[in-house]
């Protein structure tokens, strides 16, 4: 009789781009392979729940198709053709191909790029300490959260707010912004908390008709960038109906006057004109924020992927100070926890190598920089840069996610343009490369974690031995350190050493007391998360009229039109609307089963999804003689992509949802949804506008 398998608990962090960032409680077998992944229960903002493709993750960890040795290409570009070499073979290629770019163009001519494929500390940043060290063009991280964040912190001043678990104590709760049954499992269990102990209204507002929104008392649809207008017409109802706090109003804002004075003119039939909504459900929505003080706005990121996406979160972020909802328990306003920690990365980042005088490259506009255009590879004078010609990819798949595909892969399939890729699997990105390493998943390495939609700092240690010849992103950047002859204190740490150093240095203890829990709740005191003693400006007032160049966002100086952005809340038009030639607005939403690009090799995430669709609606369908499961060309300026066909009443008339992000491979013509969506940089401080496009329809069945 065989004696039963040995499972152990361990404990964990969800590595990947998600506010959630769950703490795990994960089932290790013989100490070799991993069973099923589950919610930490003893973590209070987890409380015990990880979204399915997380609780599958052993589809991931043990897919057949992970790389598992170092390849390079024997084909030309983009083939998929690769030949097995060994790990010195692959380093020493890599350096000699970035010494040589360097003694041709300089050091800036390469290019480290990454984002956040991991969001642990040390996996994900420690790149940096590589490009500090040898003066390589520096990275400007734009794709994700420059409007939200710039957004939200225009008021506030910081980059934080009331604790997220509170909206279980809330008596409304506003999710605004994300589909958070789909991405960000863990807000939906507080929400649901306080409808069941509280008898709480939760309400959301979309694009489109989410599976959140089907749990909602009250959903609103707005046309996608419109939530500004939305926003200023409840702020107006706030001031016309007495439900404004003058008293906090006058003690922690900077302008109300001149704010109620504006909003005069922006009242619900305004705002019905220019959102869809009717002005009965944002008189409705209004009433419900104005008599229930404890309102929580839970503010996600998607109405921020829009060209007045910064506009849009300081507009939504305002109500709750016009409604003096910051002062109680369950109300006020979040959006994430980023300033809370304190770190001091000077180990992990090689900050004290950094030159200030190095050019900084935007990562949205990785197509531009490829392509050669000359104002995206400018010096920090504005003098011309030298062209990038070689990459060291980690942790992103740029050809698949970046926006302005057209640009990406022209640009990647350069002749003169080296590139090495470090993944998990052979990406769109890795198929383009010239040599591919692979690299370990978060259970096969040691990290650090901080929460993003919470408020916890979180180990993720090494529970099992990496397959194949798989090594972590530490060590592929050390060792590769010191084929270049970069020197740093940090290339001959260990992980676990670094991650004490910083914990250390940072306030926060060490490692050892650390790893007695796993996590470690920092959540500031109540005063200081609902700003009872002042907002984060030096006078302590909210901005409803914000000085947008000189927010407190980490930045590169204003881009875009940032002269336009309007001094107070309001509609800013400035989006790539809908024209003749053009007639529907598009949004590229996230799916439930992937995350950005991963998980779309797993079965059962793929299952689910299916096959790329467009959401349509049943009138805009009919009009053009368009059926569920037919195959349809979607197309603008940028590019064209063909997607199967659902027509749904979730979408509004003129509104298509693309729901991704799909493989390129995976639709019929090998070109992928980004093909659509474009590079231009977003005022105030950049980003990428993914849910802001306009575009053409058509059958091909």
């Amino acid at each position: 009789m065989n004696a039963p398998l040995r499972v152990e608990r361990r404990q964990s962090t969800c590595p990947h781009d998600c506010p959630s960032a769950c703490s795990l409680d994960i089932e290790v077998i013989e100490g070799k392979t991993i069973g099923r992944v589950h919610g930490d229960a003893r973590q209070s903002y987890t409380a015990g729940v990880v979204c399915a493709k997380v609780a599958r993750y052993a589809e991931r960890t043990h897919h057949p198709d992970r790389l598992l040795h170092p390849l390079i290409r024997k084909g030309p570009k983009g083939s998929g053709e690769f030949q097995r070499i060994s790990w010195d073979e692959a380093l020493d290629i890599t350096a000699a191909r970035l010494l040589e770019a360097e003694a041709r163009y300089g050091s800036e001519t390469v290019w480290p790029y990454y984002y956040a494929g991991t969001m642990g500390l040390v996996m994900r940043d420690g790149i940096n300490r590589l490009r500090h060290v040898k003066k390589y063009s520096g990275f400007f991280s734009t794709i994700c959260t420059n409007m939200a964040w710039s957004g939200f912190i225009a008021g506030t001043g910081r980059l934080a707010g009331v604790d997220p678990r509170e909206m279980a104590l809330a008596d409304v709760v506003v999710i605004w912004g994300t589909n958070a049954v789909a991405t960000q499992v863990n807000v939906m269990t507080h929400a649901m908390k306080a409808r069941k102990d509280r008898g709480a209204k939760v309400v959301v507002i979309d694009v489109y008709r989410t599976d959140t929104m089907k749990q909602a008392d009250l959903g609103l649809v707005v046309k996608p960038g419109t939530d500004g207008a939305l926003a200023c017409a409840v702020m107006h109802v706030l001031f016309r109906d007495g439900y404004a706090d003058r008293d906090y109003l006058a003690r922690y804002t900077d302008v109300p006057a001149e704010l109620e004075q504006h909003l005069t003119s922006r009242g619900p039939i305004w705002a019905a004109a220019i959102t869809g909504l009717s002005v009965e459900e944002i008189e409705a929505f209004a009433r419900l924020v104005g008599q229930h003080k404890k309102t929580f706005f839970r503010l996600g990121y998607g109405f921020g992927r829009q060209r007045n996406g910064a506009v849009n979160m300081h507009a939504a972020s305002c109500i709750a100070a016009v409604t003096g909802a910051w002062q109680v328990e369950g109300g006020g306003a979040f959006h994430n926890n980023g300033a809370i920690y304190h770190w001091r990365k000077s180990l992990i980042e090689g900050l004290d190598a950094r030159d200030p005088a190095i050019r900084v490259l935007d990562q949205s506009r990785i197509g531009p920089i490829l392509t050669g255009e000359r104002a995206a590879l400018a010096r920090p004078d504005g003098s011309d840069g030298p062209p990038v010609t070689a990459l060291f990819i980690q942790n992103t798949n740029p050809v698949n996610v970046a926006p302005d595909q057209t640009k990406v892969v022209g640009g990647f399939r350069r002749d003169d343009l080296f590139v090495a890729v470090h993944e998990q699997f052979m990406t769109d990105t890795a198929k383009m490369a010239d040599i591919v390493l692979p690299a370990t998943m978060f259970m096969e390495h040691d990290d650090l974690y901080q929460g993003g939609g919470h408020q916890h700092i979180m180990l993720g240690l090494k529970l099992i031995e990496p397959p194949g010849e798989c090594r972590s992103n530490h060590d592929v950047i050390s060792a590769l350190a010191s084929r270049l002859g970069a020197e740093h204190q940090g290339f001959a740490m260990s992980p676990r050493e670094i991650i004490d150093w910083t914990l250390q240095h940072s306030g926060w203890g060490t490692l050892a007391e650390l790893e007695t829990t796993n996590f470690r709740d920092v959540q500031p005191k109540f005063e200081e998360a609902h700003y009872l003693r002042g907002f984060a400006y030096r006078d302590g007032k909210f901005r409803f009229k914000p000085d947008w160049p000189e927010v407190p966002y980490a930045n590169i100086g204003p881009l875009g039109p940032w002269q336009e952005m309007p001094g107070l809340p309001d509609h800013w038009p400035v989006t790539e609307e809908p024209d003749a030639e053009h007639p529907f607005k598009l949004a590229t939403s996230p799916a439930r089963s992937y995350l950005n690009s991963s998980f779309t090799e797993t079965p059962s995430s793929r299952k689910r999804e299916g096959r790329p669709e467009v959401m349509i609606n049943p009138a805009d369908a009919d009009r053009l003689g368009i059926a569920t499961g037919m195959r349809v060309k979607l197309g603008n300026r940028r590019g064209e992509v063909i997607l199967h066909a659902k027509v749904t009443e979730q979408t509004r008339p003129g509104t298509l949802i693309a729901e991704g992000i799909w493989a390129n491979s995976a639709h019929e013509d090998g070109r992928g949804i980004n093909m659509l969506t474009g590079a231009d940089a977003v005022a105030p401080f950049g980003g990428a506008a993914f849910h802001d496009n306009h575009a053409w329809i058509r059958p091909l069945d």
